[in-house]
């Protein structure tokens, strides 16, 4: 291949050239979450629902609205740094695959167990019980009960089953409460599982409406990114009493069409997939922040 165009994922779930990435290259952080968040989409045919992609070290989880990745509506922090770009709302947790589990048994012969943050990574096909390694992980626990067919069952049959239940139940909780956190009302809602480590979650969730985990889940990330569309986004500050709000969000939806066509997505596809307008009580005026995304294939 000659002479073809290169785009690169931005974290709104859709392309940009590299023009684009090169004046704003912030606008690339955390494109990995949003691209399975994507693909999970596409997976499914579900546009609504928490999409939780685990990891080998990490689980990620975001919010699926109107089929495209939901931003985040506060300041988000990287590395310390307070930030003022547009960021997706992904929360991470430290639980994956090859996350490190311990087991103790207490004075009331009860078994507690914790499970990560620290993980043997990309060592677990030598560091994981079956594959033959010396350590406890995620990924044992789940073939320990059954949950998954990876590396040699009958290296965790010495594994006893209350450590193993006492695991997935750490593991449990930690997903429920970061669902917990997403969610913005307490209405149950979809759950899709994507990416490798996903077979060490257990399928039946509080909270959940349903739990799906499709075929391919190990891919959502993959999938999401070639599938990707091409977006435009325009954001104007508007004095509602000098223009008619309808009038201000008609002429942000055609700017943010003009913008994604600019970008290089076919006409006849652009949709417009979010328009908000927010208030700003510290202008005068009615001062609304009028904000608008399209998208469209890419030609």
């Amino acid at each position: 291949i000659t002479e073809a165009e290169v785009y690169l994922s931005q974290n709104d779930g859709t392309l940009m050239t590299m023009e684009h990435a090169r004046r704003y290259p912030i606008l690339t952080i955390a494109c990995g979450p949003t691209n399975s968040i994507r693909g999970a989409s596409y997976l499914t045919g579900v546009d609504d629902a928490i999409v939780i992609d685990v990891g080998g070290t990490t689980t990620d989880l975001g919010i699926l609205s109107n089929g495209f990745p939901r931003e985040s509506g506060v300041a988000v922090n990287i590395g310390g740094v307070r930030t003022n770009f547009r960021m997706p709302d992904v929360l991470s947790i430290g639980l994956g695959g090859g996350s490190v589990v311990r087991v103790s048994e207490n004075a009331d012969g009860t078994v507690s167990a914790t499970v990560g943050p620290d993980s043997v990574g990309y060592q677990i096909a030598e560091r994981a019980l079956v594959f033959g390694g010396d350590t406890c992980t995620a990924t044992d626990v789940a073939v320990r009960l059954g949950m998954a067919e990876v590396g040699d069952a009958s290296l965790v049959a010495g594994l006893p089953l209350a450590h193993a239940e006492a695991a997935m139940e750490t593991i449990r909780a930690m997903v429920e409460d970061a669902i917990d956190v997403m969610k913005v009302s307490s209405d149950p809602i979809d759950v899709v599982l994507v990416g490798g480590g996903a077979i060490v979650l257990p399928q039946d969730l509080a909270g959940t409406r349903q739990v799906l985990a499709p075929e391919h889940a190990g891919c959502a990330n993959a999938i999401g990114s070639a599938l990707s569309k091409v977006s435009g986004t325009y954001e104007e500050l508007v004095d509602y009493d000098a223009v008619p709000r309808d009038e201000a969000l008609a002429a942000a939806r055609a700017a943010a069409i003009e913008a994604a066509v600019a970008a290089g997505a076919v006409p006849e596809t652009v949709v417009v997939v979010d328009v908000e307008d927010v208030p700003l009580a510290y202008y005068p005026g009615h001062t609304n922040r009028v904000k608008a995304r399209a998208a469209g294939d890419l030609a």
